[in-house]
């Protein structure tokens, strides 16, 4: 007797519209890694501390956090396209502002511009966007998805650095502005279109139903997305010290701009490759079990970074972090999707970014202002491996409670 498949939403226009935002986020995320690059000229032209450009490559990740959770529920009400296409200007106009050469130019042009009215028009809005064409393999186009900054990461870095060498950094800023808006609007008006509805039912073999799985941590919906929450905040202030820092640490281990960049470079083309694995991985054993392993990873792989200072040896250790850490963000956004109700999904997963994006902000200025303190960055690798175990400790309570049998119904 035949057994009939489950119907599924998924199907090639799924992945489709994953491949467009895959692409619209590539170009998006171009824009603070010139910042990044460009971080020692710009301190060296404009006379400040490192802590400075730093800061600005922070506030466009706050911005990009704050903005994400008002442009996620508005994308709801007027449809993904307008707010996209309207994020991906504001992008470009960040770069330009920033571009004018001055400390609050590049505030202005970093953090409102590019983070809180563009960038945050994109990241979170398409991520729920692009959840709701899957429910077989949502982890896998989550860490696809997801995959932009790295792809970014993986393209830009050294063409920037022969742009900035060249020109300088304010014209390469204003040139990929325009490079930008002229990828992403048309590939907007193109790809966005209205999700699928959900199914009654989710195909067998998937996480548990929202009330099930909060039961088996045994915490009530408050209680277990505030430490959803809290959780990104500690992960990514580290990640977010070899992401923004690395060039200038290998600028000062004698290490040429050039290979930083490339270096930068390898970093995130590992994490993109190890990201398609960390969506298997979340798809078959769930968000958090992947949260727990992927934070354990970041944690050894950062550590790594103190015990060699050879280029060889740091292209290496780049490597392993890049493998490390990528798994950690789309698997939250999937353990929200498994924990709670998809038509929460529009906020819940915006301040869970934001989490994440406001760690990012904190780290970048942190290590650039403990490098201005102690002049070295072995004690800002410390830091990051310390606040890295206290997300591990915090992802483990909830792996160590689903585990523990304490059943009771959740509560709202």
């Amino acid at each position: 007797m035949s057994t009939q498949q489950p119907i599924s939403i998924e199907s090639r226009a799924s992945w489709v519209v994953a491949c467009a935002a895959l692409g619209m986020l590539t170009f998006s995320y171009g824009g603070p890694l010139v910042a990044v690059v460009a971080l020692k000229p710009m301190a060296a032209e404009l006379g400040v501390p490192r802590s400075v450009p730093a800061l600005a490559f922070s506030l466009a990740w706050l911005g990009t956090g704050i903005g994400g959770i008002i442009m996620g529920r508005l994308a709801d009400r007027t449809g993904l396209r307008p707010i996209v296409m309207f994020g991906s200007v504001m992008v470009a106009s960040g770069l330009a502002v920033s571009s004018l050469g001055g400390v609050w130019h590049l505030y202005v042009g970093q953090g409102l511009l590019m983070g809180l009215l563009g960038n945050s028009c994109l990241f979170a809005p398409l991520v729920v966007y692009v959840s709701r064409w899957f429910d077989r393999r949502r982890g896998s186009a989550l860490a696809l998805i997801s995959s932009g900054q790295y792809i970014a990461g993986i393209i830009w870095p050294s063409l920037f650095e022969r742009g900035i060498a060249s020109v300088g950094y304010r014209e390469t800023m204003f040139l990929f502005g325009l490079l930008q808006v002229a990828v992403v609007l048309p590939a907007a008006l193109i790809f966005l279109r209205a999700a699928p509805e959900p199914l009654s039912a989710p195909p067998s073999g998937h996480a548990l139903a929202p009330g099930r799985s909060l039961a088996s941590i045994g915490l009530s919906k408050r209680a277990a997305f505030a430490v959803l929450a809290a959780a990104p905040f500690f992960c990514c202030v580290p990640m977010a010290i070899p992401n923004g820092h690395l060039v200038a640490f290998c600028s000062d281990l004698g290490i040429p701009a050039s290979h930083g960049a490339a270096m930068l470079s390898v970093m995130l083309a590992c994490a993109f490759l190890s990201r398609q694995f960390w969506g298997w991985f979340a798809d078959r054993f769930g968000g958090l079990r992947s949260l727990l392993v992927g934070s354990g990873c970041q944690a050894l792989a950062l550590a790594a970074f103190l015990l060699t200072q050879d280029e060889v040896g740091l292209f290496a250790v780049a490597g392993a972090y890049g493998l490390g850490f990528a798994g950690l963000i789309p698997a939250y956004v999937l353990t929200v999707r498994e924990l709670f109700p998809a038509s929460e999904a529009s906020w819940r997963v915006p301040v869970i970014l934001f989490s994440g994006m406001g760690g990012m902000a904190f780290g970048a200025w942190l290590a650039g202002a403990i490098y201005d303190y102690f002049g070295f960055y072995a004690p800002a690798f410390a830091t990051g491996i310390l606040f890295n175990l206290i997300n591990f400790a915090l992802i483990g309570a909830l792996v160590l409670r689903s585990h523990s049998g304490r059943l009771r119904p959740a509560m709202a």
